[in-house]
């Protein structure tokens, strides 16, 4: 990539995440926190059950809002011409060829529902069903590296996963082998070709770029909220 497309080929589709994240992860805790109490089924306490099934609610609902910008960035870093095109000028293109529904901004949408929600799914499920059986500690540097550990065990499982999902989503998302032929329509379909064609490994493509990603950043993203929302509590309730 640096010797065709140039250093800034690097963070091509840069945009696109930057845009959604926020929405993103706002629509994630949310409705993770709002939907705790549904999946509890009575119990006076949630259950390992509750926090995956708040999880996966809250990945599924998170994916309809952040697909477009996901079909945005995989267009983007599809392109192989050094000038890059802005998102604006991408996401006009998309729609004007291919509209708004599932063959244009919203293609893919159902892979991107099953990747986000089998991993928050697995993520939250994980992590608070996992803290709440470790003890915690008094000390402070040593509480904070349990939630850490546990934050990171978290996201590297869920991206072991997912990751055929990811996978499926990619080959919907991108460029087709044959221009003008779509290949790779469905979730399952999309699977099931990839694994018939190039073996059950090539499902899992990617996956150790995927974990040095969310395993870190799924540990620093439950930390990050959740002590900004004890010190929210504490200050301003």
């Amino acid at each position: 990539m640096y010797r065709h497309e140039g250093i800034t080929s690097y963070w091509k589709g840069i945009m696109p995440p930057i845009l959604a994240e926020t929405p993103k992860r706002a629509i994630k805790f949310l409705v993770f926190e709002q939907t705790k109490p549904l999946f509890q089924f009575g119990s006076p306490t949630p259950t390992p059950l509750t926090f995956s099934l708040a999880g996966l609610t809250a990945g599924t609902l998170e994916a309809i809002a952040v697909n477009p910008f996901e079909v945005v960035k995989v267009a983007q870093q599809a392109d192989r011409q050094k000038k890059m095109l802005s998102t604006f000028a991408v996401a006009k293109g998309i729609i004007k060829q291919d509209g708004l529904g599932f063959r244009g901004l919203n293609k893919g949408i159902t892979a991107t529902m099953g990747r986000n929600g089998v991993f928050n799914m697995v993520y939250f499920g994980f992590y608070h069903s996992v803290k709440n059986v470790v003890p915690e500690y008094k000390e402070n540097h040593l509480e904070f590296l349990r939630k850490v550990t546990i934050g990171f065990l978290a996201g590297t499982l869920a991206c072991f996963v997912n990751i055929p999902f990811d996978v499926a989503k990619s080959r919907i998302q991108g460029p087709q082998p044959v221009p003008g032929q779509i290949k790779y329509r469905g979730t399952l379909s999309s699977m099931g070709i990839v694994y018939r064609e190039e073996g059950f490994r090539a499902l899992y493509k990617g996956l150790v770029p995927k974990i040095m990603r969310l395993g870190p950043g799924g540990a620093i993203l439950l930390l990050v909220f959740e002590y900004s929302y004890d010190y929210l509590l504490h200050n301003y309730s």
